[in-house]
Parts: C-alpha cells; structure tokens; sequence
C-alpha cells in the first residue's frame, strides 16, 4: 500500500500538539457554553487531528465530495431496443413536457440508449437484457486524482445483490486506502428496510411506524436496517426523514413520521439508536450512521410541490419545525441533509445562520452537513443568489456545508481549491468540513475495518425469519380501523368476497417509494415471494372464496396516476357472486418530484367504481393504500367500515389479512389528519381562531375546520376507558417537572393495544395559542378486562412556546391536560423567558 497522504506524515507530527491546541476551537467542544451533542473523546480526537495534520488542501476538497456510483460503471444493454410508448410514459412520470417528449421520440434508438442507459428507466423493449459494470480505471482516476471522501446510490437505482455490493464496496476501500490512506464512506437511501440490497427486510414506510405510536418498533426496524446494510458494506444510510408532514398535498408525506413534532421528535430519537447503537462515538459493526434529513421545513412547500420554497413565521419554524432535528441532534445524529428549498426566501443551502448557528454552535454539535442531490447547483441554475457554480460553491461552504453531494462532476473540488486560494473560502473552513468528515469515518470504525460483511456468517440473520415477524408486527401495528359500522370486522371465514380496486393484487402499492428503486416501480420480480393483499386474502380466507376483480388498474408504463381503461362493469356482474366486497384502492408508488399532484381527489375511477359498486347492496369494506390522504369525501359514506394500511411493506397484506380476520386487533391511531375538503387542509394544533362558528351581525364568519379522521383517531375491536385523569402540580413555574397519571381499562372482550396521547392547551397567551398540542405519548399492552395506570413525566418548560421576538417563553397562566375525553388543570405561577436560543 502506497504510503498515506503523500509520504509527508513525519514532517507534520511535531506540530501534533500545537494543532490539538487549536482544535478545540475550530471543533466547537470549547468555543460553546452548551454541553457537547455527542460526547468529546480525546483518544478518537487525537486521531483525528492526526489525520487531518498529515492532509493536504486537495485532500481535504476531495474529501468534501460525494459521487455517484454510476460515474464509475457502465450500464450495458445487449441487443438493445427502445420501445417508444414506454419511452413516451417514463418521460410522463418524470415531468416532461410534451415538447420534450417529442424530440427525444424522433432521436435514434442509439442516441436514446447512450441518453438512458444508466438509468432504471425501462424504456426498453421486454427481451433487453442490461448489466451495470464497475469501470476501475474510471474509478483509479476518482480517487487518486479527485481524492473523493463518498460515493452512493445503487447503479441504475435498482437493488444490487450482497455478492455485487461487496465486490463493488471492497475495490472502492481498497483503492481509497491505496491512494489516499483514508478509507471511502458508502451512502443509500436504506429509507424503510434496506432499499437497495435485494432480498432484505422491508418494513412498513415512516408514516406507518408514527401511526403505531410505537417507538419501540421504530428502533427495531432501524436496527435490522443497519444489520441488513452492513451486510451489504454500507456504514450509512440517508434516514430518518423528520419533515413535518403538514400539507397532504405534498408527495413525501409518506417518508415521514406525520404532522406532530413531538412524534417526529421522538421516532427519531427511536431510530437513531437502532441505527448507530448506544455510543455515538464508537459505531459496531452491526450499526451505521444516519442522515437525518431534509433539514428543516421541506415538507411544508407552499405550492404543495416538492422541492419549493416555504413560507412560515419564524418564532412557527424555531417551535416545531427545528424540533426534530433538534431532538435528533441532541440523540447523537451524525450527519444532517439539507432542504433542496427555501425557507422566507432564504435557501437553506446558503444559510449561515441555520447550518451553522442553529445547527453547530447552538447545538454544539461536531457532525458533518451534507447537500441533497446536486442543491448547492439550485443556488445558481434556481435560487438566484449565485452568479455560476463557483460563487455557489463559495456561498454553501461559508454557509456550513461539509460535503456537496455533486453526483457526476468533480468541478466542485476545481472551483473550491480556486476559492481557498482566492480568499473566498478560509482554510479553516476547509479545515472544519474535512475534520468533521473524518471524524465520522473514526466514529464509524472505517479506518480499522473500511469493509464489513466480508465474512457473510457474521450477518447469518440477513432476511431472516426473525425479521420478518418484526416487519409483520410493525405492519400489524400501523394499519388504522377508521370506520366499522355495525361490527362489520372482524369479517368472518366462510364468506365469499369480490376483491376489487387497483391496488389489490400489486406488491409496489404496498411498498410505496425507495423500495428496490427510487419509485419503487419496475421491480415487481424482486418481491414476488411476498403476498399481495390478494394472496394474503387468498391464504387467510380460501382462494376459492375471493373473487379477484378489480375494475380499475394502473398502467405500469405511464406515471404513477395513469391508469387503463376501467372495467368496472365486470367488478360490479361479480358482486352478485360475493357476500362482501372489499375494495383497496388509493395510489400506486412514486417519490419526490415525480409525485407531485395537481388534484388531491382520489382518481374519478376509482371513486366510480365503489359508486357503482354500492347500487349493487352488497357491504364495502374501503382499504385505502396511499402515501397520502387522497380526497375521497363522496365514497366514504358508502362503506361500512374503513381500513388505512398506508404503505405497510412486503408483509402488509398478510397484516392487513391477520387485521380483517380478527387474528391480530387493530391499535394504530392517525398520524395526520385527513381532509374533507379541499378548502379545509389543517393539522391538529390550528390555532383556536382559526376555528369560529358566527360573528355577531350579518357577517357569516364560518372557519370551521372541517375533516373526515383527526390525527390521533383509530377504531379497534376492543374499547378502553380512561378514569382518574391527575397532574401532581396545581401550580409549576420552569423547572419543575410534570407528573401526569391516567387510568387504562380495556373494557372489551378482546386483548389489546392503546396508543396514550396526552396533550396541553394553554388557554390565554400573549400570541393567539393553538387548539391543542401533543406533549408525550405511550402505548400500552392490556388484556380484556385489565386496568393500567399509564405515568408521563414532561418537564414543564414543555408548555413554553416562542413568542414573536423569536425567544422561548413560558407565562403565568392556565393550562389544561388533556388524555382521551379527559382533562385536568394547572397553572404557571411565574413567566420566563429564556435567553438562549434552545431551552
């Protein structure tokens, strides 16, 4: 192995010392009066400053630069043919205009190939065959030129195999230690399971686990993730994704943990111990580190489209927006993503104040900030406060970016060494970024062992039937009984039912997005061993009692809302063979950009369909299978009951038959809330003046906030009662701590599982306060007739909320605490205000 660095490491450790002087400065642990995010450990510290000493200006600029896989390889297609519909359909989904769509149909099948090729996009006729190769001549000049710190993504981003991942992971460590002496650090989006490793565990998607409430089962599924993703050679993964969920007309609603913060909060805290393990500082081999991302208020665009800017009150966006990603930060986060967007006109990606303030000072936090894809060119080619690529270079790294994930140009690193020598980038910046980037390798143990899974006996429960059960119970666990009007579930054996409705019989609806690809489509075969909601049913109930019939199905070749023509008159001849009908409709998959939406109604078909089906008499059972809550207002009257399985992953149909048989109760609650109209999108914690009936005279002043389900609602086939509601404190002032107890009963016939939500409202403020706000939740196990005493303890700063002049408060005043149908008072006996940016 060449010697690292250069050979020049001797001339430099003299002036070890005087460099750890210094680096307690220029790393944050001395320069803040805050306790450090993540612990300080002197001994991996003196690596790092070793490191970094023996580095030069070109190594540190590579460092700070991500690729993508697929700059290094090839993607083959033998006797390759280019089928023009699919083409036409693919350009659809992905945004293009009809213009564009046009010009690339009159180019040549050849100059289409070499355009697509290295691209999951399957424009190609159905005997082409395609293989991806690793070019390492392609990769010795990466490396040994460009001194790149990462590469990601999944070639063509479908699923590669363990074999394929090992191979390509290990010549990457290898010749990063060969040319560099610092070892590669792999990234995916192992978003839900490990996307892009076939044969993994997928669980069901974020929005699923929220509306478990359970947090334990978020941290399992991030610590199987990080197990089957070390399998594969991969020490980081691109999740949590703690965006509020606010606006369900946006297409990522899906990726995160809901509306509420404090559930967002505490599922990330949740799954960042599964993921990266108890120390921070030292991750095992079974652990990777996360990204936690899009960083902050990306799920908040005021169009509804991804990647658009926001607009929110900055004391709104310190209070729940930052709160995530605070509680994320201070559970050990080791990396953080950044919004593509703006927030007020400020891009995320050129902000001072948000990267660097808020994040690394406020939090003295010494993680490492990377872009989204390609964002700091957005400052130029979108944003407009950059001139060309050069000055947005200089404005996102000043701003506290630590490495441009730039997939397929190495300019970056030309256009930053340029600035370093200019003076419009200090080395000390430089300085930061690469020590924070080496760090995390330290964390990660990559220098010591840059390749994990070698070994493959090491990772034996890989896909493994103990982690099947666990995505089972978690799928179990997140499906919501929204409406079961006179007992209609549990549905009996012995009946016959007409199954119907496009997302019946498809493995990609229950996935959803990041599932073996980017929008989880054309991957049906790498799931084929899994059980549709059909053959779930099929299973469970008799195939020859489930009538498959579904009326309205999606055109695989066109976007993810293109469906065929309906049939719905053969799904309604059917029904007079059925005792039920269960219709499963909603969404096929999609993710980002290309999810966008114009219309948030569920499709006209699929809504005719269930119309036209109920003139038949037979009873509807409605399961809804989306990644948001599609408008469907004029359906849902005509179903005698309602399941919402989300996205529930591989083993969502056999949940959701274990559900509707009675084989396993339903305990999950609504993670948002879901509109009734168009006109009325609101979350749960509107402000109380956004909620008013008349106004005195003739002015008709309606805001009535109007919904079909509240967040926080879920039916079950058992009932709980709530008794003896009590708060240890009638008065508190800032420091105290809030004891709140509950009783529990199961007053039903059947075991169960109760999600506990309690709130606060606090009834007069100095800025008009919200309806109500989510302080803790638990969920608790109880058996048919039992009684639990259910205990939250919440520090009272809690109830504070940041006033207009962007600063914490709590006032002097009235409070209630709310669980179920019950609530207590107390009151603050002292205001505060808090001088800090973070109490």
């Amino acid at each position: 192995m060449a010697a690292p660095f250069g050979g020049r490491g001797a001339s430099y450790m003299k002036k070890l010392l005087t460099i750890l002087s210094l680096s307690a400065a220029l790393s944050g642990y001395a320069q803040y009066a805050s306790t450090p995010a993540i612990p300080y450990d002197a001994e991996l510290e003196k690596k790092v400053e070793s490191t970094l000493s023996r580095m030069s200006l070109d190594e540190k600029i590579g460092q700070m630069l991500e690729l993508n896989l697929d700059l290094m390889g090839t993607m083959k297609a033998a006797n390759a043919k280019v089928d023009r519909e699919k083409l036409r359909g693919a350009m659809k989904q992905y945004g293009q205009t009809d213009a564009d769509i046009e010009k690339l149909l009159k180019m040549s099948d050849k100059d289409i190939i070499a355009k697509f090729e290295n691209f999951n996009i399957d424009i190609f006729t159905n005997d082409t065959k395609r293989e991806w190769k690793l070019n390492e001549q392609q990769l010795d000049t990466v490396i040994s030129k460009w001194k790149i710190g990462s590469i990601l993504n999944a070639p063509a981003t479908r699923a590669a195999s363990i074999p394929q991942w090992q191979e390509w992971i290990q010549i990457i460590q290898k010749k990063s230690m060969k040319y560099i002496g610092i070892p590669d650090i792999y990234g995916l989006d192992n978003n839900h399971g490990v996307t892009y490793v076939q044969g993994g565990t997928m669980f069901p998607q974020p929005i699923n686990l929220a509306a478990s409430f359970n947090t334990e089962l978020a941290r399992e599924g991030a610590e199987v993730c990080a197990y089957e993703s070390r399998a594969a050679n991969c020490p980081w993964v691109y999740n949590p994704v703690l965006d509020l969920g606010s606006d369900p007309r946006w297409s990522r609603i899906w990726e995160s943990f809901g509306e509420d913060a404090i559930v967002n909060a505490r599922m990330a805290e949740a799954e960042i111990l599964g993921y990266q393990g108890s120390d921070n500082n030292h991750l095992g081999k079974y652990n990777v580190a996360t990204s936690v991302k899009h960083y902050f208020a990306y799920g908040a665009p005021f169009s509804g489209k991804d990647r658009t800017p926001a607009y929110i009150a900055p004391n709104m966006l310190r209070e729940k927006y930052f709160e995530p990603f605070r509680a994320a930060i201070r559970a050990g986060a080791l990396t953080i993503m950044v919004n593509s967007s703006s927030i007020n006109g400020v891009p995320v990606h050129a902000s001072y104040e948000y990267l660097t303030q808020w994040l690394k000072k406020d939090l003295n936090w010494d993680g490492m900030i990377i872009t989204d894809w390609a964002d700091i060119n957005n400052l130029y080619t979108r944003e407009h406060v950059a001139k060309d690529k050069k000055d947005a270079i200089r404005i996102a790294i000043n701003a506290g970016i630590d490495m441009s994930m730039d997939p397929y140009s190495v300019d970056f690193c030309i256009l930053l060494k340029q600035l370093v020598e200019e003076g419009k980038v200090s080395q000390e910046r430089i300085d930061d970024a690469a020590r924070r980037i080496i760090r995390l390798k330290y964390r990660l143990g990559l220098f010591d062992n840059p390749n994990t899974g070698v070994k493959q006996k090491e990772y034996s429960k890989f896909g493994s039937a103990e982690f099947a059960q666990k995505a089972l119970k978690a799928a179990e666990e997140s499906e919501v009984l929204l409406k079961n009007v006179d007992n209609m579930l549990p549905l009996a054996k012995g009946k016959r039912i007409l199954l119907t409705g496009p997302n019946a019989n498809q493995m990609r609806c229950l996935n959803g997005g990041w599932t073996y690809s980017w929008q989880g489509s054309k991957c049906e075969d790498l799931a084929e061993k899994y059980n549709t909601i059909y053959e779930a049913l099929c299973n469970k109930y008799g195939k020859e009692n489930i009538i498959l019939e579904q009326g309205v199905t999606y055109n695989e070749e066109g976007a993810y809302y293109d469906e065929n023509k309906p049939e719905i008159e053969k799904a309604v001849a059917s029904a007079s063979s059925a005792d039920v009908i269960i219709a499963c409709i909603g969404e096929n998959s999609y993710c980002e950009t290309p999810g966008n939406l114009t219309d948030l109604w569920m499709s006209e078909n699929q809504r005719n369909l269930v119309k036209a089906l109920a003139k038949t008499g037979k009873p509807i059972i409605l399961v809804l299978n989306e990644g948001r809550p599609r408008l469907m207002t004029d359906i849902e009257p005509l179903a005698k009951a309602v399941v919402h399985t989300f996205l529930p992953g591989n083993y969502g149909g056999d949940a959701l038959a274990n559900l509707l048989a009675g084989d396993a109760n339903f305990s999950a609650k609504m993670p948002y809330t879901y509109p009734r109209e168009i006109n009325s999108l609101n979350t749960y914690d509107y402000k109380v003046s956004e909620e008013v009936g008349t106004m005195a005279g003739a002015y008709n002043y309606d805001a009535k906030v109007s919904l079909l389900w509240p967040f926080g609602y879920g039916l079950s086939y058992t009932t709980y009662a709530y008794s003896n509601l009590r708060v240890d404190k009638s008065k508190f002032t800032k420091n105290d701590n809030l004891t709140v107890s509950v009783d529990v009963k199961n007053t039903g016939k059947v075991d169960g599982k109760e999600a506990v939500l309690l709130y606060s409202s606090d009834l007069i403020a100095s800025i008009t306060p919200d309806n109500k706000r989510l302080r803790a939740f638990q969920k608790v196990e109880l058996k048919a007739g039992e009684t639990k005493t259910v205990t939250f303890t919440i520090p009272a700063s809690d109830l504070a909320f940041v006033g207009n002049d962007g600063k914490w408060i709590l006032e002097e005043g009235d409070f209630k605490l709310r669980v179920s149908n019950l609530e207590v008072p107390t009151a603050c006996s002292e205001t505060y205000k808090w001088e800090t940016p973070n109490k």
